[in-house]
């Protein structure tokens, strides 16, 4: 098969397109020849350029973190999926055993792999993984949308509605409300009952939080953040903000913005990750901040039967043939698109 393989860190040109071994089923697992896979800022374009080492990467890497596609082989005991059925590949696999695991709290896993990060990704055209790891697809949902909604969706229940404990009727301000992860805060934000804050760093990005069913705006380029939430809650502030950036300008803002007794919620750090905190506002208007990642079952489910329902929607900003992935990391590296850039490993 055809796949994409990192031997050494550094640009776009270590991107190897290269002929490979097809992947054999073991027991319990499952081929899957992919037809959409995204690429992300931070699992994919950071891996390659070698600042996401602190995650156990070893080279050479066949990377891709969300493949999805139809069931091409499978191996023994494997009940379901059947070969054709279209799945999304879950990119996190926990172990089953450690203490959160057999808690239930799978996204807690100390031990899990991620599809992409430590065993080869769905940058090629077929990837094998358990069984368990996969989601069917509804019948009307695109690989790419899959792909996208796979991959972000849960976690945004998982960290609005496990973490920050959001109630119908809460505030919540979404920063990076055009990216990845923030256009599906927005989305799962407004499916919970919230009144949603879309926050971005340009005029179009909020429009796309907008369209994705933020009841107001704000462009933290242009604007005080803090400032203009509070005017658009009449001094009130929110109870939540889904933050997920981590730029030490604006990071500040969006924990000024909180109401009191407010939680932040973040999952991401691709704008710097260290961040100034003012320690006395944060005890004495009694806020919480929560860092967590992941997922849990139930959200993916959530997720998927939402997707179905056509109560959340993907953003993709192009497709493009496997043969390109060093223009799509291109893409990435030098620009903020609006909506995902996508690999398609069918496509000549």
């Amino acid at each position: 098969m055809k796949a994409v393989v990192i031997h050494e860190y550094g640009g776009p040109e270590v991107l190897s397109l290269e002929d490979v071994p097809d992947p054999v089923p073991g027991p319990g697992e499952v081929v899957v020849k992919v037809h959409a896979v995204s690429v992300n800022r931070v699992l994919d374009v950071g891996v390659r350029q070698g600042t996401e080492k602190q995650r156990g990467i070893t080279l050479p890497l066949i990377p891709g973190i969300d493949p999805s596609g139809v069931v091409h082989g499978a191996g023994i005991g494997v009940v379901s999926p059947k070969i054709g059925d279209r799945v999304a590949v879950l990119h996190r696999i926990p172990c089953g055993a450690c203490p959160q695991c057999e808690a239930g709290r799978t996204s807690d896993c100390e031990r899990s792999e991620t599809v992409g990060i430590h065993r080869p990704g769905g940058d090629a055209e077929f990837v094998k993984v358990p069984a368990t790891s996969t989601i069917a697809l509804p019948d009307d949902l695109s690989f790419a949308e899959a792909s996208v909604i796979a991959r972000h969706a849960p976690t945004a229940f998982l960290l609005l509605e496990d973490r920050a404990g959001l109630k119908a009727g809460e505030w919540v301000l979404v920063m990076g409300a055009a990216g990845g992860l923030g256009s599906f805060g927005v989305q799962v934000a407004k499916l919970l009952g919230a009144q949603v804050i879309a926050g971005a760093g340009s005029d179009e990005r909020v429009a796309i939080g907008i369209e994705l069913g933020a009841d107001h705006g704000v462009n933290y380029r242009r604007f005080d953040l803090a400032e203009e939430v509070m005017r658009i809650t009449e001094g009130r502030g929110v109870d939540v903000v889904f933050e997920n950036i981590s730029d030490p300008d604006i990071w500040p803002q969006a924990l000024a913005s909180l109401a009191r007794r407010g939680r932040l919620v973040t999952a991401g750090a691709h704008g710097g990750g260290t961040v100034a905190l003012d320690i006395r506002h944060l005890y004495h208007e009694r806020l919480r901040v929560i860092g967590g990642a992941g997922y849990r079952r139930e959200d993916l489910d959530r997720a998927m039967a939402a997707a179905a329902d056509g109560k959340l929607r993907a953003k993709i900003a192009q497709t493009l043939p496997l043969s390109e992935v060093a223009r799509a990391h291109r893409i990435i590296e030098t620009s903020v698109p609006a909506g995902k850039i996508i690999l398609d490993p069918t496509r000549g």
